[in-house]
Formats: C-alpha cells, sequence, structure tokens
C-alpha cells in the first residue's frame, strides 16, 4: 500500500487463487481497507477501481493474478458534531469497544437523521483520530437498524476496523438475535434460504424472493409460542449467515411471520387506528421486536476468540412477560 500526494491514497492487490473468480466488489470487501460495502461501489461506478488496467463493473469476476488498483479519494470532513449521550458499554480496550445500542439510535448520521447517532456519541467519548476510510464512520464497520437494540463492536484505530472487516467479509463473525414474532413458524427450527434485493418500487424496502442475486441465509429457532390454540406470537433466536439490509425482518416476513411492532415489513395485523388502549400488547409494541443478543469474533489484538452477550432490551423482556401473563391466564381459564 502506498500513499500519493494531495491525500489521494493508492492500493494496489493482486488476487490470489482462492478468489479467482470472485466478483470485485467482494474481492475488495475482504481485503477490508474499504469497510462499506456502498464504499467500494461508489469507487467502482466512478471509476476509481482498474483490474490490470482497465474500469470494470461491480460483478466482474477477478483472476488469479490479476492486479487491482484502487485510487481513494480524500473524503470531505466528516462535520460530525459530538454529542453526550449516554452509552452501555459492555466492553472497552485500547483497539476495539463494544456497545449495548438502545433503541431509536442511529449507528452513523443520514438523510433525516442528523443527531443523536452513536458515532456523535463515541466522538464525545473517545478520541478516535484520523486516517479512517469514512469519516462519517469512524470505526463502524457494521450497523444496527436504527430499533434494532444490542450488541455492536466499534474499532477504536483504523488498524482494528480493517480487521474487523476483514472479518465481516469472510462471515467468520458469529451473530445471534432474540425477536418476537407474529404467529409461530410451522418448524421448530430450520434455515430461511431465500436471496433478498432492493424493492423495486418503494427503494426503502428490501424484499426477499427467488431470483434475486444476493444470497441470504437465516437460522432460526422457536424458543417459546404464546395464545395458546391461537398461536398468536413466538420468541425466536436467530442466526444470520450473511449480512444483507434488514435480513431477519424481511426473511421472518417471507415466512407470514413479521416481527412484531415492523411496520415497514408486514405489520398488518395491528389495528391501525385503534387508540392505543384498546389494542394488545402486540399491536402496542412501539417499535420492531429485535435484539443483538451475542456477537462472537477474533480480536484484533491477537487473533484470540471473544463473545459478547447484551442482555434482552427491558421493553422486550416486559413484551415476553405480557404474552406469558396472557398464556397463563388463558391457560387458568381453560381449565376452569
Amino acid at each position: 500500500m502506498t500513499r500519493a500526494p494531495a491525500e489521494t491514497r493508492r492500493v494496489r492487490c493482486v488476487v490470489g487463487p482462492e478468489h479467482a473468480g470472485t466478483r470485485l466488489d467482494r474481492f475488495l470487501a475482504s481485503r477490508g481497507f474499504l469497510p462499506t460495502r456502498s464504499r467500494i461501489a461508489g469507487l467502482i461506478r466512478s471509476g476509481h477501481v482498474l483490474v490490470d488496467g482497465r474500469a470494470r463493473k461491480s460483478s466482474f469476476p477477478v483472476t488469479a493474478g490479476a492486479s487491482v488498483e484502487v485510487e481513494i479519494p480524500p473524503e470531505p470532513p466528516s462535520n460530525v458534531e459530538p454529542e453526550d449521550i449516554a452509552l452501555d458499554v459492555l466492553h472497552d480496550d485500547r483497539w476495539i469497544v463494544v456497545i449495548n445500542k438502545a433503541a431509536g439510535m442511529a449507528a452513523h448520521p443520514a438523510p433525516g437523521c442528523r443527531h443523536g447517532t452513536l458515532v456523535a456519541a463515541l466522538l464525545h467519548r473517545w478520541n478516535l483520530g484520523e486516517g479512517w476510510p469514512d469519516p462519517k464512520r469512524p470505526g463502524i464497520v457494521h450497523r444496527l437498524d436504527r430499533d434494532t437494540t444490542g450488541v455492536i463492536v466499534v474499532a477504536k484505530t483504523p488498524e482494528a476496523m480493517h480487521n474487523l472487516a476483514r472479518q465481516f467479509a469472510a462471515r467468520t463473525v458469529a451473530k445471534t438475535y432474540t425477536a418476537v414474532a407474529f404467529g409461530v413458524p410451522r418448524e421448530p427450527s430450520g434455515t430461511i434460504d431465500l436471496p433478498i434485493g432492493r424493492d423495486p418500487v418503494d427503494r426503502k424496502r428490501m424484499q426477499a424472493r427467488v431470483g434475486q442475486t444476493r444470497e441470504a441465509r437465516t437460522r432460526y429457532e422457536v424458543l417459546a409460542s404464546f395464545g395458546g390454540a391461537r398461536r398468536s406470537a413466538s420468541l425466536l433466536q436467530l442466526a444470520p449467515e450473511t449480512g444483507r439490509t434488514h435480513q431477519i425482518r424481511v426473511h421472518l416476513a417471507s415466512l407470514g411471520h413479521p416481527l412484531v411492532g415492523d411496520a415497514l415489513y408486514g405489520n398488518r395485523r395491528a389495528r391501525r387506528g385503534t387508540p392505543a388502549a384498546e389494542k394488545g400488547v402486540l399491536e402496542s409494541f412501539p417499535r420492531h421486536a429485535l435484539h443483538a443478543s451475542s456477537l462472537r469474533l477474533r480480536h484484533p489484538r491477537d487473533g484470540s476468540w471473544v463473545e459478547y452477550v447484551a442482555p434482552l432490551a427491558s421493553d422486550m423482556r416486559a413484551l415476553v412477560r405480557d404474552l406469558q401473563s396472557e398464556e397463563d391466564a388463558s391457560s387458568r381459564h381453560e381449565e376452569a
């Protein structure tokens, strides 16, 4: 890796035999120096990535021995203002910090969400320095949806970020989630294997169906069911094997069991327009009921395996407790 004048970076990679036939964008993601897919796609699209001297598309299959050159223009200043926001810190050292993210907190600034982000809170609490691939997202290697709670790991140095990015790209990071969904899947455990792509009509939504190009797999297990014979809801543990946008939410909706509280992906069972006082516990839950429970990865310090666990968010604990109470009351009524 060499640095050019005017803060432009140029990186040259030689494709090894293990990556022969890999898409260009996925090959770059595996290298780790460009940890966000959007940044990779933008550089390829704008002609800043050359394969053996020629610009190629993201889907171009690279060959063993090919030379891939990436010109990385300087990023404009991030303009992210530090904010004094409380954080639930699960782990903190020189290389990484692990946060139990609260509901309502976006990982980084985006259109319509400029304040109250995890990045703003991080900048207030730690000096993250310079040299980040994307100054608007210093340390952010992966993200959770704004209303998803739970474990998120953040790099404290660019070197740690590159290390973690390679792990996420190689799919060696193990993630588990806890969710409450409408209804109960037919099988008590299984794998949802449906590709995911962007909805051609509503670009804010993703969709899962045969014919999409991006593979996506999610393993699930039913931990508990509620509602007796009505089977109104289930408590699930999920382990995504891939990392697509909204993957768990889309996959559960594709089974006909959308997350409780998920207005974007099929929470049509909520009685819209009904006063909150007249709604049941399922219909009145204010966000999608999804929590990132654990994250297992190799620590960028020495490669040792570490696992971080976040207790179930208090609002989801209350939801499960209320569902269990309804279940118990229904059982007593039937026995009487």
